[in-house]
């Protein structure tokens, strides 16, 4: 995982600046086209994800993890290779076809995972994320003064390493005995598969809480670099510093401090104080006109978001059998992916709308309000479902 996010933080942030190369076009089309190649990778997401995630359920972890990471690998080549932005966009749906990685992973880590080291174990993919997205962006900028598509060859050369690596090292984790039958096209559709946890009344509220946490968290992601330079007249150098901060407040929070919170707290505090702490965070965010405050809460945010994060992961982990991982992760991929699609488009409006000369409505933390809001309404949900712990399983 940390060199899948070395790839993605080399590559990814100079994909705007690829696209312009190209085919020669000003930064706003660049910004145009590159939000509509977004959403194409984001709804190739969230129809293929759950498929992958029904596949590694029934064939096992490895094949689908070696699959996907070929994919991406092709993607990178593509992209380096680019004559057009035709071509771009054929790459980045191929990435995203093959982009179950993460919930593939993920799915890796409960199959290997005790219900005392599972949240911690959750935690260390965060930190995973964390150390390639603070490595990938300072190595991307370094090559991408060289040339613009050597990022993208690198990460490609990465990844392919990676392929190597799971090929001759990496071993199975789910036995032949703990696998189901595949469910067919039909179970892998990814309304289908969301169907499918919704029958279950203790999941249910999990999917909305994911839904409502990734809908602030993607929001806040997509305007961060244009939020930050309009209210705190933040430049690029400032912007990628506050990232780099980010990526190590990951690395604290889930690599070190989430594991032993809920071995403190318990799954269940840990997400409620967290959602509590994130919504404040946002909404004091919104208020405030200091760079320096922006920071510190900022932090304080990604300390409760961070937490939060893998601890409701490993209470909807707990809660599913070993053949159903894949399908659960898959699931939650597909309500990302989903959000992915929203979430940009919705803070972007509600960006544009608010900085412009002529507002709607004097509220330029008009997102971070919103964001609040959502953490705060997704905690009133977990709190009002609280389950026993018990081990479900997810009907066909």
């Amino acid at each position: 995982m940390t060199i899948d996010m070395m790839g993605v933080g080399l590559a990814y942030p100079l994909l705007p600046k690829l696209i312009q190369g190209v085919g020669d076009y000003t930064l706003s089309q660049a910004a145009f086209y590159n939000g509509l190649i977004a959403v194409l990778y984001a709804l190739a997401q969230f129809f293929f994800s759950p498929l992958l995630g029904n596949l590694s359920d029934a064939h096992g972890r490895r094949p689908v993890l070696l699959t996907a990471q070929t994919g991406l690998a092709l993607d990178y080549f593509l992209m380096a290779l680019a004559p057009s932005l035709w071509w771009i966009a054929v790459a980045r749906f191929v990435s995203g076809v093959f982009g179950a990685t993460v919930s593939t992973a993920t799915a890796y880590v409960a199959d290997i995972s005790t219900p005392e080291t599972r949240a911690r174990n959750f935690g260390l993919i965060g930190m995973a994320f964390g150390i390639g997205f603070v490595i990938g962006p300072f190595l991307g900028g370094l090559l991408g003064e060289i040339h613009i598509q050597l990022p993208f060859l690198v990460s490609g050369i990465l990844v392919t390493a990676n392929v190597a690596f799971g090929f001759f090292v990496l071993p199975e984790s789910l036995p032949p005995q703990s696998r189901r039958a595949f469910a067919g096209f039909r179970a892998s559709n990814p309304f289908t598969a969301l169907r499918m946890l919704t029958r279950l009344p203790q999941l249910s509220p999990y999917l909305v809480c994911f839904f409502l946490v990734f809908m602030a968290q993607r929001g806040l992601e997509s305007i961060w670099v244009l939020y930050t330079d309009f209210r705190f007249d933040w430049g690029v150098r400032e912007a990628a510093f506050s990232l780099a901060f980010v990526g190590l407040m990951y690395i604290i929070v889930q690599g070190f401090l989430v594991g032993r919170l809920v071995a403190r707290f318990g799954e269940p505090t840990v997400i409620g104080a967290g959602y509590l702490l994130a919504s404040a965070s946002l909404l004091l965010f919104a208020m405030i006109e200091q760079a320096p405050l922006a920071v510190l809460l900022i932090g304080l945010f990604i300390l409760g978001a961070a937490s939060a994060e893998p601890a409701l992961k490993s209470l909807s982990s707990s809660m599913v059998g070993k053949d159903q991982q894949g399908l659960l992760q898959g699931a939650i991929g597909s309500v990302n992916s989903l959000v992915i699609i929203l979430a940009p488009l919705s803070a972007n409006l509600v960006l544009s709308n608010v900085s412009g000369p002529a507002p709607l409505a004097p509220l330029p933390g008009a997102w971070f309000y919103l964001g609040s809001a959502f953490f705060l309404v997704a905690w009133v949900v977990f709190r009002r479902s609280i389950p026993a712990r018990r081990t479900t399983s997810i009907k066909d």
